[in-house]
């Protein structure tokens, strides 16, 4: 919130006394982020208690109940929870505002997202816990209990064993995380009033953040943000030291960033290995439950990377949502540090949320033998004339990582794409060998085997709003198999 009316969302600023509560010519995210009131509840929002209290009663008197996006169930659900997490703070609600908080839970419990189940529901449920411990009488107590009922099955659904959220986002991950410490929170001033029967599911959230922090830890990069798989991008959840520090004010505590060679997230897909100054993540992970693939792209087999601290291989990360075809390339296999055959994504991303034939990880080894070595197969070509399948290897040394792609089954071309981060230079690059700059100052070399090295221009998304250019090594296959050695020895 910039000044009394002016927002900005998405990387994109705009009044609204220009564009109201629901202009159809912005994108309906930034709509619903106006509705959503995360502000009250941001930096510094004492600063701007008069802007808020104004904005309050601002959208209770241009939004009359059930009419617009911001009456949907998903924006619903997360202004209950900001405006009660803002009374909670010590700020005194205005009646009116308190009369239609009432009514906006009266809704939501009505019209639960079921039909769309994943973090839609999950924040459906969660509104109504806060609704229903805000709340007295009856009808709070109902929603209080449907809210318990929902998690009590949403929450083992959706976090898995290893700490991973099922729809395997990183970003989506971060956001689910803080859904939980704020249940925890919730729950803990208004322990009085959670059911007898509902006491044993929620005395197990604790332990669910501490395997989301591990996980989320594990899924950060050595800046402190996190890895790009799937759906992900900065600015939209906390970020892992954020969630951390809220972990430690509700009393559990903090979850160091242990330094292991090999951390394998088994249930939800990834594999982190961490040797020397490199730290890699790889995507050996299905796309997404197979009845939620929304947030999902065609990475299979993708990794991301970084040297010294810095970031060096990046996935695509995301800038937009909707049905258009940059949300579309942004999904594909192209946009992603893995192989393309026959020009076509592995899994077939389509409808800006939907995913039609998908691939599926096969085949996953671990192998110890004086280094370190993984491998993973992937499906996801099977449908295509020759059935081709992809196999990837990471070997790991001290100062080496080397990639071999092996394509079986018959394919008219394939190619591997390794996209820079756009603060690495290219400073040369022959058939086979490329010389990048890091921006601290050290070399890296990346030479190929068996294809033939050209560069393209790329774009690298951080943020929603942002494209930033870069540029992608593209390793053109000979044959059946490309080997490429990424070799790093320290500062020029």
């Amino acid at each position: 919130m910039l000044g009394v009316e002016r927002f900005r969302f998405l990387n994109e600023i705009h009044d609204l006394s220009d564009a109201g509560w629901d202009d159809p010519k912005l994108a309906k995210l930034w709509r619903y982020n106006l509705h959503y009131f995360d502000d009250l509840n941001a930096y510094d929002a004492n600063a701007r208690t008069e802007w808020h209290r104004a904005l309050l009663l601002r959208w209770v008197r241009d939004n009359p109940p059930t009419f617009g996006s911001g009456w949907e169930p998903y924006p619903t659900s997360l202004r209950i929870v900001n405006w009660i997490k803002w009374a909670l703070s010590g700020n005194v609600l205005p009646p009116g505002c308190v009369q239609s908080l009432a009514v906006q839970a009266r809704w939501l419990s009505r019209r639960l997202e079921r039909h769309l189940l994943g973090n839609h529901l999950f924040a459906n449920a969660k509104a109504l816990v806060f609704a229903g411990l805000f709340f007295d009488g009856e009808e709070a107590n109902a929603w209080l209990e449907n809210g318990l009922r929902i998690l009590a099955v949403e929450v083992p659904e959706q976090i898995l064993s290893d700490g991973g959220h099922f729809e395997r986002s990183t970003m989506y991950h971060a956001l689910a995380l803080e859904d939980m410490e704020d249940l925890c929170n919730v729950v803990a001033v208004f322990s009085h009033a959670i059911p007898p029967g509902r006491k044993s599911a929620v005395g197990a959230w604790p332990g669910r953040i501490y395997s989301m922090l591990r996980w989320l830890v594990a899924m950060s990069h050595p800046d402190g943000e996190i890895a790009y798989f799937n759906d992900g991008a900065a600015g939209v959840a906390p970020i892992p030291l954020e969630l951390t520090q809220y972990a430690a004010r509700l009393g559990l505590s903090q979850v160091a960033e242990a330094r292991h060679e090999l951390t394998q997230l088994s249930d939800s897909g990834y594999v982190r290995v961490e040797i020397g100054d490199a730290v890699v993540m790889l995507d050996v992970a299905p796309v997404g439950p197979d009845y939620l693939p929304a947030h999902a792209h065609a990475d299979t087999l993708a990794f991301e990377m970084s040297l010294y601290g810095q970031r060096v291989f990046v996935n695509s990360g995301i800038s937009r949502y909707g049905t258009g075809s940059e949300r579309l390339r942004q999904r594909g296999t192209p946009a992603h540090n893995t192989v393309v055959v026959d020009g076509r994504d592995s899994s077939e991303v389509w409808g800006g949320f939907r995913v039609a034939r998908r691939a599926r990880p096969v085949g996953l080894e671990i192998v110890r033998d004086g280094g370190l070595t993984v491998r993973c197969a992937h499906d996801g070509y099977r449908w295509l004339q020759g059935k081709p399948q992809h196999r990837r290897q990471w070997s790991f040394s001290d100062e080496t990582l080397v990639v071999e792609d092996l394509i079986s089954g018959s394919f008219r071309n394939a190619e591997a794409r390794f996209h820079l981060h756009p603060s690495v230079e290219l400073l040369d690059s022959t058939n086979d060998v490329a010389t990048l700059l890091l921006p601290l100052g050290q070399r890296v070399r990346v030479s190929i085997e068996g294809g033939a090295l050209r560069t393209d221009a790329a774009t690298w998304h951080p943020e929603f709003g942002r494209s930033q250019p870069t540029i992608c090594l593209v390793v053109e296959f000979h044959n059946t198999m490309s080997r490429t050695s990424i070799h790093w020895a320290g500062a020029a």
